[in-house]
């Protein structure tokens, strides 16, 4: 009987531990097809009935107009009694349906600190797994393939955006861009210059706020508004990526983002805080080193680098350092392009792609999914058992991914080993006395 109970405590202290240094705290990324697609196959006779097009048919207002302004929130805010209907009706069917967790929102008790759970929620459980604190989601994409540099920019476009798209494409490669809404409004010719380049357009939120401080209409909005004004921009394509701004998301916003708007969460794996250039808090040198560095180290994990497009400097760095990638035996990629099936967008392969499916923003019904998988019931501290929205495989401590220095888009205080590997050593050293205990009786 002791025996036995010791053995049923081993899967909690496996997936509690995680040695440090290591990438086998979670799944690498491996190319891989969708089970869902958006489009048929080239010899399926359905192709014959349907004109292939650059756009989705839809007569959009012309992008920087009054009328295409019209359309969106005029500032960073927005009334949530004022969103679309169907948006709301879409969420309410998901939470009635069980599919979006019941996690609270944070707080900030600090301006310059991490967002803070109720004491009775373990940020790293698996009902809640806040990537602020470094839980790796399996839905969640972090690390790019083995040899591969995946490239993306956050907070575009800028004024500045326009020197790094006519570089990309002067070498003859493309990005990732996740966009900030109120920029694109601000700032579209540099949003059409990033699409006619055929980068991949993905959502940063309406106005980069930290997603678990916001309630679920404030989430829809700042989602579905910023998917909106690329949907509308781009000839009817549905961003099929967001990343959170500041790294901070959990099961409830992942579960919005998935399940209302059929997006995909993007972290990183390395940060060199580019952003910090502009404040005069570090030195192009340092940050040029610092990704040299990573060029030169092991390619088992692809690179998933956060880079900013806020600043001459900023972009500057890149240019520096791009030939160095090649040159380390890297292949550049964009995100969208090295993950999953490689198709940037939910209805078209790309940028520039003549497949684009008539669609609006809102998640396609999934027939294959299990209501009873996003159960958020339970013991909101537990830190192993099934995964509420994957029973396949279960949420992980990452104490290699460093995600997140302050703003734009860190977390202060989950830098490096900080909070969590702690936590996880804590708790092997008690499940190892435990476990030693029982052995003894």
């Amino acid at each position: 009987m002791r025996i036995s109970c010791f053995l049923a405590f081993l899967p909690v202290v496996a997936s509690v531990f995680v040695p440090p240094n290591q990438h086998s705290d979670h799944e690498h990324l491996d190319r891989r097809a969708l089970p869902k697609r958006w489009f048929q196959d080239e010899e399926h006779s359905a192709r014959s009935l349907f004109k292939r097009a650059t756009d989705d048919g839809v007569d959009y207002p012309t992008v920087g107009s009054a009328e295409w302004r019209a359309r969106y929130p005029r500032d960073r805010n927005f009334d949530v009694d004022a969103l679309p209907q169907e948006w709301v009706d879409a969420l309410a069917e998901a939470v009635e349906a069980g599919r979006i967790p019941d996690i609270p929102r944070t707080t900030m008790p600090t301006a310059d600190g991490n967002p803070v759970y109720p004491p009775q929620f373990n940020p790293v459980s698996i009902n809640v797994c806040s990537t602020t604190y470094k839980c790796v989601h399996p839905e969640d994409i972090w690390d790019a393939p083995a040899g591969v540099f995946s490239s993306s920019f956050d907070d575009g476009p800028y004024p500045t955006s326009g020197r790094l798209i006519e570089f990309l494409a002067a070498h003859n490669v493309r990005t990732t861009h996740f966009m900030i809404g109120v920029h694109i409004l601000a700032h579209p010719d540099e949003f059409m210059d990033a699409f006619e380049g055929d980068n991949d357009l993905a959502v940063h939120t309406w106005s980069h706020l930290r997603m678990t401080t916001l309630d679920n209409l404030n989430v829809l909005g700042q989602l579905g508004w910023t998917m909106q004004v690329i949907h509308d921009s781009t000839g009817g394509r549905v961003p099929r990526y967001w990343r959170p701004p500041y790294g901070d998301s959990d099961n409830r916003v992942r579960a919005i983002a998935k399940e209302v708007f059929g997006m995909d969460t993007v972290i990183w794996n390395q940060d060199p805080q580019d952003w910090r250039l502009a404040a005069g808090q570090t030195t192009a040198q340092a940050i040029h080193a610092q990704i040299e560095g990573w060029l030169q180290g092991p390619k088992t994990t692809g690179l998933m680098v956060l880079q900013h497009e806020i600043t001459d400097g900023t972009v500057d760095i890149f240019m520096s350092i791009f030939p160095l990638i090649a040159q380390n035996g890297w292949e550049f990629e964009s995100v969208a392009s090295c993950v999953n099936d490689g198709r940037s967008y939910q209805n078209a392969e790309g940028s520039q792609s003549d497949d684009v499916v008539l669609a609006d923003i809102l998640a396609l019904p999934d027939d294959d999914s299990d209501p009873s998988t996003t159960d958020s019931e339970g013991d909101p501290s537990e830190t192993a058992g099934p995964n509420p929205t994957n029973t396949k495989l279960a949420p992980t401590l990452s104490a290699t991914h460093a995600p997140l220095a302050p703003t734009p888009d860190s977390n202060p205080q989950s830098t490096g080993s900080r909070n969590v590997p702690s936590l996880a050593v804590q708790a092997w050293t008690v499940s190892l006395g435990l476990g030693a205990a029982v052995l003894l009786l």
